[in-house]
């Protein structure tokens, strides 16, 4: 599968959908789900294109995955959930529940 740069997370990077931003830095983009599936549900999107969790972590190089890795917990400590319970989800493809083909996290909580 080649990489759309026409789905809806490539247009949220690109600006041309806005988004309810939570955090922001040079690797990741993260906003607020416009279906919530918990009482907080937060997308973690990288800014690099990967189509999913696989192409992720075999074509990030090592620098670029420690430093989303890194952002993903400046979110977590950002909502105040280091202490509390939430879930993190990743979906890889069709069968695994992926509707939009751009790696992103799930960051769930009902906190």
């Amino acid at each position: 599968m080649k990489y759309d740069n026409e789905n809806i997370f490539a247009k949220i990077l690109k600006d041309e959908i806005p988004c309810d931003k939570v955090f922001e830095d040079e690797h990741v983009l993260s906003f607020k789900d416009i279906n919530p599936q918990a009482k907080l549900h937060i997308l973690i999107i990288p800014k690099k294109k990967f189509i999913d969790i696989a192409d992720f972590l075999e074509n990030a190089d090592e620098e670029y995955q420690s430093s989303f890795w890194s952002s993903v917990n400046k979110i977590i400590i950002k909502l105040e959930l280091r202490d509390k319970g939430f879930q993190i989800k990743a979906h890889k493809g069709k069968d695994g529940g992926q509707e939009v083909f751009h790696f992103h996290l799930h960051l769930l909580s009902n906190s």
